[in-house]
């Protein structure tokens, strides 16, 4: 890999969108640090430290994929979630309505309006996540137990608080047109590199967190497991990722005039984790739920004080085993709705493909169904057990949880960007260093 970005930077066009990309990553990480007009800043700083010594996670997921600019309230407070969001809720509905299907069948031209509809879809989201910040910035929910987090926001008036959401919105649109320009005139896809720095910008602070909170050796024990403990999950979700079945498609040969087609042999390659990181996300936003509807109630009502019990804290048994089942549902159910073997099965049928040993049309569905199921299983596992490292491996260093920065979703993100910008790079590479049959 680190050969790969010296080749690069030797090559000057791809130097040249190199250092386009890290000029647009320091911009938004600039724009993570500017605060909303009608914040105290003093107060925010006060409250931050305290969550952080506490180890309030409530917004911790939404947090981490902003950068940490979320509790900081930035004007790139919510960060790439809401495009994150619009992009899920258009997949989903891809196969809901027809004509968003029809949209997704027409190639580039259907795939700019989808995504025309999803910058609309995040502009909304961004002013409904905007607002519901900024209400329960003012109430002083943001920081449960700050004793200055209802001075948060000292002017309330309506002024101020459509100004707040409007920068808001601005700044969410800002980080969209952001990732869109570093994937025109960069390296790798713009909206995938900005959620991997936003992950990584919390390492250095999480990490030293655990060294100054440790016990042995001054903090270096804990700190030297949690690193090595780091790459051993490196190294297995890079193993997995990389982990596919080849279905193996042939191409019966066509006569069309005096030409011959066909007769190649090819393969269709099924991921063991085919769902990505997306299974993960959906079962903490759903966890998020209750834990957010309690704090938001006033009272001391039972269910309030069972919630408060159980389903707050990382690690207690019932929000362990829900949280496993739940990824394990939503793996199997974005599988589901994301690959289609009947349609794969009746394209294949179109250009004369066959898998060997199995007719085509409707046993060719029914056979990727069936493989697909199969090695969806483990993946659902594995996304799981990664999930839970934290909470069950890492709860005795410095109270880490499931957004820890070696939890589940960032290192499933970090590695998965990773090995595709990477990637990127070795295709442009190899492209620019082929010299054909010249020789």
């Amino acid at each position: 890999m680190l050969t790969a970005f010296a080749r690069a930077f030797k090559t000057p066009d791809l130097r040249k969108k190199l250092l386009f990309t890290l000029a647009i990553i320091v911009l938004y990480r600039l724009g993570s640090h500017i605060p909303v007009p009608g914040i105290d800043y003093q107060n925010v700083q006060t409250c931050v430290n305290l969550a952080q010594q506490n180890n309030n996670s409530l917004f911790g997921l939404v947090n981490m994929f902003s950068g940490g600019a979320l509790l900081q309230i930035t004007i790139f407070a919510l960060g790439i979630m809401p495009y994150i969001t619009a992009s899920i809720i258009l997949q989903l509905l891809t196969v809901v309505i027809p004509r968003l299907e029809a949209l997704k069948k027409e190639g580039s031209s259907g795939t700019a309006k989808i995504t025309q509809y999803t910058r609309y879809l995040t502009v909304a989201l961004a002013v409904l996540q905007g607002t519901g910040l900024v209400a329960t910035a003012r109430s002083g929910a943001l920081f449960s137990g700050c004793p200055v987090a209802s001075q948060i926001v000292p002017d309330r008036t309506i002024y101020t608080t459509v100004v707040m959401v409007i920068t808001m919105t601005a700044g969410t649109a800002a980080v969209m047109w952001l990732g869109e320009l570093i994937t025109d005139r960069g390296i790798g896809n713009g909206m995938s590199i900005l959620m991997f720095i936003s992950i990584a910008a919390g390492f250095p602070g999480a990490l030293w967190a655990i060294k100054e909170s440790g016990k042995l050796a001054k903090g270096w024990i804990e700190f030297s497991t949690v690193i090595l403990i780091g790459f051993v999950m490196v190294a297995l979700v890079v193993f997995v990722e990389q982990a596919q079945r080849r279905i193996p498609v042939q191409y019966a040969k066509r006569m069309i005039g005096r030409r011959s087609y066909g007769g190649t042999s090819t393969y269709i390659p099924l991921k063991v984790n085919q769902a990505g990181v997306i299974p993960v996300i959906f079962a903490s936003s759903l966890l998020y739920i209750p834990a957010l509807v309690a704090q938001f109630s006033s009272g001391t009502s039972t269910w309030k004080t069972w919630i408060e019990q159980y389903f707050v804290k990382g690690d207690h048994p019932y929000y362990i085993t829900v949280y496993f089942f739940l990824i394990v549902f939503f793996a199997f159910f974005y599988v589901a709705i994301s690959f289609n073997p009947e349609e794969v099965a009746d394209n294949m049928k179109k250009y004369g493909g066959f898998i060997p040993g199995i007719r085509a049309g409707r046993p060719t569905a029914e056979y990727l169904s069936y493989v697909l199921n199969r090695i969806t299983w483990p993946g659902s596992l594995y996304l799981g057990l990664i999930a839970l490292v934290p909470t069950m491996a890492l709860a005795g260093f410095g109270g880490a949880n499931q957004n820890f920065p070696f939890g589940g979703t960032s290192i499933l993100i970090i590695v998965g960007v990773g090995l595709e910008t990477v990637k990127q790079i070795e295709s442009q590479l190899q492209q620019r260093n082929y010299e054909g049959f010249l020789r």
